[in-house]
């Protein structure tokens, strides 16, 4: 039997070469380990301002909830040195209401002395009477132009008036420059005769002659006309509605007129009364007449309006703002 015997000399056996080295288990790549860094570094960052974020809306509402509010008063600026002159603010008066019916009847803004106070801008609570403590009572005198253009148009459609002096009566009653009125159309007589300013004529004659006489052929026949205005006052010196105290009346500056009735052609005579329910053609009649005043006067009150108009029409050409009229 042969034994062969390997003797190791003292000469090593070649290694394997590093490409062939088998690598550990738990040795990694030096590059991924510094990019899981970075982005575990990034991720801690942004939790961080999530956290930081919710918490600021965390207070907030734990401070509304928790019944925070503001203070009642803010910082206040301090108060500027007394000049030595303060006065108190006085008190307004308390605005009363405004009254209907008659004592609209002379609203004025600018004709015709005190009551052109009426329509003026005045500080709020304040009433109109407030101004009457020192009463402006004047007559209005007649701008030269339109009197002379009034009376022109008056003649031409054939009214019958003479001028009369001037009237003067005190307390601010008078015309200044008034005519007394026989017949404000030809064969429509004014009875009786009535005084007046020319502007008041001239409204009544227009109204007479454009509404009043086609309304009296159509509520009672082609034939029928109006033969006479019956007046129950044109100027006269009083306060509203004869009362013992208040303004100064319109008829007291010539610019009112008073109807009390219609006589017609056929002899009949429609009287102003309490009319609103009246189903005739003489209710209509009046509502009709009426109505068209308003165009030609600036008030028209009728028995509808109060009890001082139970039984005529009245009817105004007071100047009021922006041309105003009151008519009911």
């Amino acid at each position: 039997m042969s034994v062969i015997v390997n003797i190791n000399l003292g000469v090593r056996s070649p290694s394997p070469s590093p490409a062939n080295r088998p690598r550990p288990q738990f040795q990694h790549n030096l590059k991924q380990d510094r990019s899981f860094v970075r982005f575990a570094d990034w991720g801690r960052r942004e939790m961080e301002r999530t956290c930081m974020r919710h918490a600021g809306i965390i207070l907030i509402v734990a401070f509304l909830v928790s019944g925070a509010t503001l203070p009642e008063r803010g910082p206040m600026p301090l108060a500027r040195p007394s000049s030595g002159d303060d006065r108190p603010t006085p008190t307004p008066k308390p605005a009363t209401p405004r009254a209907n019916g008659a004592d609209a009847e002379e609203k004025s803004n600018g004709r015709a002395g005190n009551d052109a106070r009426a329509d003026r801008d005045l500080p709020p609570g304040w009433k109109d009477d407030a101004l009457d403590a020192v009463p402006v009572l004047v007559i209005e005198k007649e701008n030269p132009q339109e009197y002379a253009s009034c009376l022109s148009e008056l003649k031409s459609l054939g009214s019958s008036f003479s001028e009369v002096d001037r009237i003067d009566d005190g307390k601010g009653c008078g015309i200044d420059k008034p005519i007394e009125v026989r017949a404000i159309l030809p064969g429509v007589t004014l009875k009786p005769e009535g005084v007046m300013r020319c502007e008041a004529a001239l409204a009544l004659a227009r109204w007479t002659k454009e509404t009043a006489a086609p309304a009296t052929s159509s509520a009672f026949s082609p034939e029928t006309r109006i033969t006479a205005l019956n007046q129950a006052s044109t100027y006269v010196c009083r306060l509203r509605n004869n009362a013992d105290a208040g303004k100064i009346s319109e008829h007291a500056r010539g610019n009112a007129v008073d109807i009390a009735s219609f006589t017609l052609s056929d002899g009949k005579t429609v009287e102003i009364q309490p009319r609103d329910e009246d189903g005739t053609l003489t209710g209509a009649f009046q509502r009709a007449v009426t109505a068209s005043a308003c165009l030609y006067f600036t008030t028209v009150l009728d028995p509808g309006s109060d009890a001082a108009h139970e039984d005529h029409l009245h009817l105004d050409v007071i100047d009021r703002k922006n041309g105003y009229r009151y008519c009911r």
